[in-house]
């Protein structure tokens, strides 16, 4: 196997910042690995020990790792995320999987250099077909025009008051919400903004790439830029009074890793405190992070 060694970066900058019953969240950047073949990576869906790493290289791609130790190793698993051999999700932008309901895939798209124009698709996709023949070709059950949106798509499962939603959010500077979609509506959609699917919604900060729900605390974690394509930032939010109040209820930032490349997911390994940060560099695209809570 493909081993990927961790380079001797360590960066010991620990950031808690706000707090509430939980107290504050203390997150540092242990270390870096530098991943390749992913093209610019977009993202990491953390699956029951699962690893995959997602990019937009001459295609829209996926890849599968396993964490080792202090290495991640390649599973020698590749997946294109192409149908007759045509790129069809050529910047994924986002993978919603908890193993039961049907999963989506974002697919974010700027069309003009202002980034004032967008065209964000939803794919339902077999997931379980996908990882066995490595393409789309059979395992795209529909697609969907994310035209509720205001720039781009990324989806994750969240639970609220025990039903499943799939949740979104925008890209920029300005009107930027998260929403959340009934999934079984979405399944079967063919846009957004038809009855029925959107469910919620708050307003959150800008630059928002990806995000992560930490079910067992109740948390949305939104992982952002501090502006546009550069710095880091993670918001802990409240998904619940958030909600509720129909904007972000903050628990906490953490935006003061010195890190200026631009940070697109982050995933909890598992557990409370190992996560992994990913960029769109070509070096040191992948990171290993601590988080106290």
């Amino acid at each position: 196997m493909q081993r990927f060694t961790l380079s001797a970066l360590a960066i010991t900058a620990i950031v808690g910042i706000g707090n509430i019953t939980t107290g504050t969240i203390e997150q540092k950047l242990d270390k870096a690995i530098t991943v390749d073949s992913l093209g610019a990576c977009q993202g990491i869906s953390y699956q029951n020990g699962r690893i995959f790493l997602y990019g937009d290289r001459e295609v829209g791609m996926i890849r599968e790792f396993k964490l080792e130790h202090d290495s991640l190793m390649y599973q020698h698993k590749e997946y294109k995320l192409t149908q007759n051999g045509q790129d069809v999700i050529n910047h994924p932008t986002g993978i919603a999987y908890n193993g039961t309901s049907p999963t989506f895939i974002g697919n974010s798209i700027r069309l003009n250099a202002a980034g004032s124009q967008w065209r964000a698709v939803i794919y339902n996709v077999n997931w379980d077909g996908l990882l066995k023949t490595g393409t789309l070709d059979g395992n795209l059950i529909n697609t969907i025009e994310d035209d509720a949106c205001i720039q781009g798509t990324r989806p994750e499962y969240i639970k609220y008051n025990n039903k499943w939603y799939v949740a979104t959010a925008d890209y920029g500077d300005h009107g930027n919400e998260v929403r959340l979609y009934d999934p079984e509506k979405l399944a079967k959609a063919k846009s957004t903004k038809e009855l029925g699917v959107l469910y919620k919604k708050f307003t959150c900060t800008p630059w928002v790439q990806n995000l992560f729900w930490k079910a067992d605390k109740g948390v949305l974690v939104l992982i952002q830029n501090k502006k546009e394509g550069r710095q880091w930032k993670f918001t802990y939010v409240d998904l619940k009074k958030s909600i509720e109040s129909g904007k972000q209820v903050v628990i906490s930032e953490v935006d003061s890793i010195d890190r200026g490349d631009e940070l697109e997911g982050f995933a909890f390994l598992g557990g409370d405190e190992k996560g992994i940060a990913v960029t769109s560099s070509h070096k040191n695209n992948v990171n290993f992070t601590s988080t106290s809570w």
